[in-house]
């Protein structure tokens, strides 16, 4: 890619903000360096990083990537034999300690949630708990080598002490003397040159006697070491030598022992610098509003309500860009400050972003291509210097882009042609246009010239765009509108702004006729698109509508299938239990028999047969006396629409709607209607007509009540609101359970949720979601 692309594009801005987002100089590092990929592989592996940092911030909320510091010059220096500084180990022992916390972390992460990328990155990761510990031991966290790091450190510092203490006691008895007031310029003991001083005027230095290790800027004050308090002092000093070289031994030891540790540290360094990266760009994304594009190779853009990201959301006007599938360029014209260039950017930025591996301010769903390069010729780019107008000056960067355009790049016009003659300049944009799309580049254009707008009806692959313009308010409205051209308002505004209709009449006179109807051919197709527009969105809304009615049936048959089932298996066991019993008391008649027969030999009464003849006829099933008796039919019944039945398949109660052929008929049961054979329903009544009165209904699109409520990226208070109407409505449906989606997040929502369901005087109880059901996103409510 071309600095001078990403410059003309912003891209440096946005990696101004995603630095912001950082959390060490490891990752500050690697977001100052970003640049966007053309390999498809790497875009895509870079993106699933991405939304895999997302995904963990969305469940956690952030993530342990504190006290991780750049300490690659350290190891670096203690391998070759350095002793590093008390914060230099710090700073060591915080890195490790933070990628132990990280390791730890993803590991607690897999009970929740599969993070195969972090989890590859942290395996990587050596625990390096035995250096930590050394460091810690030794060292405060504000550098200071503790008394503790060894005994021979911890002996001198109290002999230092002990020093100072016998030092400061012979100070402090010479200051309180009776004639030390008039002696001292302050009765202070402080410290030059390391060494215990007191301040002494200059005409009484021979009193003290000692040394002076310094004066006062007038000359009046020395400050002397007296002489008694000389010896105590060097033995102090020659203890702080030793315990110098103490510290400095207990330093070497530990920064060869960072150095043994010098491959995982550094390992430790370039993974904790990946993922303060990776959680940096996901942090991005999330300000940004962003999402994960689908990414392809092969030329198709299709941004779904894409913004600008860095323009505020409050003020930005998203729009929907498709290229690279039934054409390969746009061409959009319209009036200066409608929005042109911002669409350009748009897309050109999306598509850097992407391959950078950041998310992209546009709804989910959004795609982006994978381009070898990027152009662009966007802005004024006049210069003085070389004496080049603004049309030489785009013309020279217009020449470079074909003499390296090809079939997998994005090429960005701004102004096409402008800056010379009008005719010779739409002469030029067309020739450029025509031959970029020879070469299979993708291209959105941006021009004044009328002729470009018949361009995008002559050629295949070419389409025309405009930018909305609301003659009412006489503004831009910043609306991208793909296949309509954008047509000149200045009749329009020049009435609104009170010029008189007969100057109007008078302009329209000297446009051609072919003009004019061009200009009402492109205020027609505005007009047809909104109205499609509008149409589309109704069709959609009734789709979805649709989609989630066959979704709640689909799952009311799953349920009805599921008891079904249930119901069958609890039939089975109780009539094995049934035949069971039955045969072991046929065993115990038997038994019996042959027991008479022994007993009486040959000779059994009649009626002691017919006995044992009751007591096998009453052992005999009932479930059999039941089916046998079911095979007497009544007598048939002539079945009309409306008749209330029984169908036998299902054991349930419903009515005829209509007769689908001679054999089969479609039977509403509750909210299902289903078709069902004629030789499967049996006659129950025909209701008699109802006495119609006229009533008043009213159905908006919203009437249909679903299984499931939606709550997630809702207020709190909306939240609970929309919960309390949609349960009044469940229950008016008569459901014995629903579903509440609210999301895992903070757990504010499904606590508010749950506190408000656990009050209801309808609820029976409430649980969370099995694992295929939502887990804890969802609650699902049965009803009493």
């Amino acid at each position: 890619m071309q600095q001078r692309v990403l410059k003309t594009l912003e891209f440096d801005k946005i990696r101004s903000q995603l630095i912001e987002h950082t959390s060490s100089s490891l990752g500050r590092e690697k977001a100052i360096a970003l640049m966007p990929s053309v390999d498809f592989s790497e875009v895509s592996r870079l993106q699933e990083e991405t939304d895999e940092a997302a995904k963990v911030l969305r469940l956690k909320g952030n993530v342990p990537l504190g006290g991780i510091h750049d300490i690659r010059p350290h190891v670096k220096r203690a391998q070759i034999g350095g002793m590093l500084s008390p914060l230099e180990l710090v700073q060591v022992a915080s890195t490790v300690h933070a990628s132990r916390q990280m390791k730890r972390f993803v590991e607690d992460l897999q009970e929740v949630t599969e993070v195969p990328i972090l989890l590859s990155y942290t395996e990587e990761i050596i625990v390096l708990a035995n250096l930590e510990e050394s460091i810690r031991n030794s060292i405060d966290e504000g550098g200071e080598v503790l008394d503790g790091a060894s005994e021979a450190l911890r002996s001198l510092r109290q002999q230092i002490r002990t020093r100072e203490a016998r030092v400061r006691e012979k100070l402090e008895s010479m200051i309180r003397s009776s004639n030390a007031s008039k002696m001292l310029s302050d009765a202070i003991i402080t410290i030059r040159n390391d060494r215990f001083v007191i301040p002494v005027k200059q005409e009484y230095r021979s009193h003290y006697g000692g040394i002076i290790h310094d004066q006062s800027s007038s000359g009046q004050t020395l400050f002397i070491e007296p002489q008694t308090v000389v010896q105590l002092n060097n033995e102090l000093q020659t203890i702080r030598v030793k315990e110098q070289q103490e510290i400095e031994r207990i330093l070497s030891e530990l920064s060869a022992l960072t150095a043994e540790h010098h491959d995982e540290l550094l390992v430790i360094v370039r993974i904790m610098g990946e993922l303060d990266f990776m959680f940096a760009k996901a942090r991005y994304g999330s300000k940004i509003k962003g999402s994960k594009p689908i990414v392809n190779d092969e030329g198709r853009i299709n941004l779904f309500q894409a913004r600008h990201p860095l323009i505020s959301i409050e003020e930005v006007v998203p729009n929907s860009v498709t290229l690279g599938s039934d054409y390969t360029t746009i061409v959009i014209t319209g009036p200066n400050t409608g929005g042109k260039t911002v669409t350009l950017k748009t897309v050109g930025l999306c598509t850097l972003m992407a391959q950078a591996g950041l998310q992209i301010p546009a709804l989910d769903g959004s795609e982006v291509a994978v381009f070898g390069s990027v152009y662009a010729d966007i802005g004024d780019e006049q210069s003085i210097e070389q004496s080049l107008s603004t049309f030489s000056s785009h013309m020279v960067n217009i020449v470079e882009i074909l003499n390296k355009v090809d079939y997998n790049s994005l090429v960005l016009f701004d102004e096409l042609g402008a800056g010379t003659d009008p005719q010779e300049g739409a002469a030029l944009a067309i020739s450029i246009l025509d031959e970029v799309y020879k070469r299979g580049a993708r291209v959105i254009a941006t021009t004044h010239y009328p002729e470009l707008k018949a361009y995008g009806y002559n050629r295949e692959g070419v389409i025309n765009a405009s930018v909305e313009f609301d003659v009412e308010t006489l503004s831009p409205t910043y609306k991208l509108l793909i296949g309509v051209p954008g047509r000149s308002n200045a009749f329009e505004i020049s009435k609104r702004l009170g010029l008189k209709e007969t100057v109007i009449d008078t302009a329209r006179s000297y446009i051609s006729a072919d003009s004019n109807e061009v200009e009402n051919m492109i205020a027609s197709l505005e007009s047809s698109r909104k109205q499609a527009e509008r149409d589309r969105e109704e069709a959609h809304q009734l789709l979805k509508d649709a989609e989630n009615l066959h979704r709640d049936m689909q799952k009311q048959m799953a349920e009805y299938y599921q008891k079904k089932d249930e119901l069958s298996e609890k039939a089975k066991v109780k009539a094995a239990s049934i035949v069971e019993k039955a045969k072991d008391e046929a065993e115990e008649v038997i038994r019996e028999l042959r027991k008479l027969r022994m007993e009486k030999g040959a000779e059994i009464k009649e009626h002691e047969l017919i006995d044992a003849k009751r007591r096998l006829s009453e052992a005999t099933p009932e479930l059999n006396k039941v089916q046998k008796g079911s095979k007497a039919k009544p007598a048939r019944h002539e079945f009309k629409p409306g008749d209330e039945v029984n169908v036998l398949t299902f054991g349930q109660k419903g009515h005829l709607v209509e007769r689908v052929n001679e054999k089969e008929w479609q039977v509403q049961i509750g909210i299902l209607k289903m078709k069902v054979k004629e030789t499967d329903l049996e006659y129950i009544n025909t209701p008699k007509p109802a006495e119609t009165r006229p009533i008043a209904t009213v159905k908006g699109k919203d009437f249909h009540v679903g299984l499931e409520l939606d709550l997630r990226g809702e207020r709190y208070e909306d939240a609970l609101m929309r919960v309390e109407k949609y349960i009044d409505d469940a229950l008016l449906a008569g459901y014995p359970r629903v579903s509440i989606i609210h999301g895992k997040g903070t757990g504010a929502l499904r606590q508010g949720v749950q506190e408000y369901l656990r009050n209801h005087r309808s609820v029976k109880k409430i649980r969370f979601g099995d694992a295929g059901e939502g887990g804890t996103g969802v609650t699902v409510v049965e009803f009493k």
